[in-house]
């Protein structure tokens, strides 16, 4: 993921700040919990296609 992507990016349902978690392969929002995947390379922003965390789940970053 590259870095200056992921500083620009935010949480679309929130505007927080995102976690790559490098071995999902994807973008997390840790306020609300969401999970944005990453396919061939492009973040998916959208809100409809996040996976919502698990209560006990950890974020790898």
């Amino acid at each position: 993921m590259d870095v200056k992507l992921l500083e620009i990016l935010v949480c679309p349902a929130c505007k927080g700040p995102l976690v790559f978690d490098k071995t999902k392969q994807e973008l997390v929002c840790k306020a609300d919990r969401l999970a944005y995947p990453i396919r061939d390379g492009i973040p998916v922003m959208l809100v409809d296609e996040a996976r919502e965390l698990d209560p006990t789940e950890e974020v790898n970053a």
